[in-house]
């Protein structure tokens, strides 16, 4: 019955997954392994449970059939045993994975209002890229995403939003640049997130004319690299002026092309979400209309 047990957890895991690859990398198990449970649970019943596609792993009708019988029953007992285990909404651990721009204006005061309501709460904070804070979503790794919509193209999450994002220019404050600036004509030395980040994709396919002469994964230091004379960056113009004047820095509005992205929430779908999870994704919802009403620094 043990070995059932998981064979069957392992299913779910995959069914879930989509591909072999990712349940494996979620269950921090072999493919090897994993291959060789399925085959056995196959067995067992006498069916073919998947079929493999150039995209990965597809239930068949006999899999479908046991996904719909035992994936509900499953997810009831994971979700009764971690409400047990939290003892309620005021105690547990949420992991929460947020792209770096946010932490400058969203994150903090997110966590310090969420903490003094739940000070028996415990929260996991991690900086990632956008693709990165999908996959630690996607993968079970962290149990809330903050995110650009833009990178959101999976069906293993769902996403709710949160606000808009415009973009500012951002340049020292002895910079002869004035006004809303057109940066669809005008040719720019800039520092960037690399090349994978959600920002970066978006000044290419906006058509932004820039000369990109260096690349950081920190705000700090790419602010560092504008503050030396390098060249300008693009970041959401939520970002407090105080904070960029510590660099010697200011932003402009940006009139053309239009630079705008919407932050949304992730969670894992087909997941029950604990109390605890819950009440910060209704902090976040909160927070997130009272920054809509406010007008911008």
């Amino acid at each position: 019955m043990e070995s059932l047990d998981r064979q069957l957890r392992y299913f779910i895991c995959i069914a879930n997954s989509g591909t072999l690859s990712r349940a494996a990398d979620v269950l921090e198990h072999t493919q090897s392994g994993l291959s060789k449970q399925l085959a056995m649970l196959e067995a067992s019943i006498g069916q073919s449970l998947f079929v493999r596609t150039g995209r990965g792993m597809e239930l068949t009708e006999a899999g479908s059939l046991l996904y719909t019988a035992v994936q509900p029953a499953y997810q009831a007992i994971d979700f009764a045993i971690e409400s047990i285990r939290q003892q309620g909404v005021t105690q547990g651990t949420v992991r929460v994975a947020a792209v770096h721009t946010l932490s400058h204006y969203f994150i903090s005061d997110l966590v310090a209002r969420f903490v003094s309501a739940r000070p028996n709460a415990n929260l996991s904070i991690m900086g990632r890229s956008s693709p990165e804070v999908v996959a630690l979503v996607e993968s079970g790794k962290a149990d809330i995403g903050l995110v650009y919509d833009s990178a959101v193209d999976s069906e293993l999450v769902v996403s709710c939003p949160l606000f808009d994002d415009h973009m500012a220019l951002v340049v020292p404050l002895d910079n002869p640049l004035s006004g809303p600036q057109d940066l669809s004509r005008t040719p720019l030395r800039l520092i960037g997130f690399p090349p994978h980040y959600a920002l970066r994709r978006m000044l290419q396919s906006a058509g932004v004319h820039a000369e990109f002469v260096a690349e950081a994964e920190t705000i700090d230091m790419m602010l560092r690299l504008v503050s030396s004379g390098m060249g300008a960056c693009i970041l959401p113009s939520r970002i407090p002026d105080r904070f960029l004047a510590t660099f010697g820095l200011h932003k402009l509005p940006i009139s053309q092309p239009l630079l705008k992205r919407r932050v949304v929430v992730l969670t894992q779908a087909g997941r029950l979400q604990p109390p605890l999870m819950k009440e910060f994704v209704q902090c976040a919802a909160t927070l997130a209309d009272e920054l809509r009403s406010r007008p911008l620094e």
